[in-house]
């Protein structure tokens, strides 16, 4: 369980944190794969950064939740 939390907590942190910048407009990367009319967002977009930094929170406390130690137990 820890594994796939830290596994899915990087991912978290690396997609958000990529839609956090395309959403301040520091990165600007072309659609790789459209299903209908796809055009690149121009400029800045606060709803994606909003979302990028979201998912970076939410997998930044996936990985504390997978690193983590449990103290041991008393007796």
């Amino acid at each position: 369980m820890k594994k796939t939390a830290l596994i899915a907590g990087v991912a978290c942190i690396l997609l958000g944190g990529l839609w956090l910048l395309q959403g301040l407009g520091l990165v600007q990367i072309q659609p790789i794969l459209c299903v209908a009319d796809c055009e690149p967002v121009q400029g800045s977009s606060s709803k994606w950064a909003i979302v990028g930094f979201l998912t970076v929170v939410i997998g930044a406390l996936a990985v504390f939740y997978a690193l983590r130690r449990r103290p041991p137990p008393r007796r």
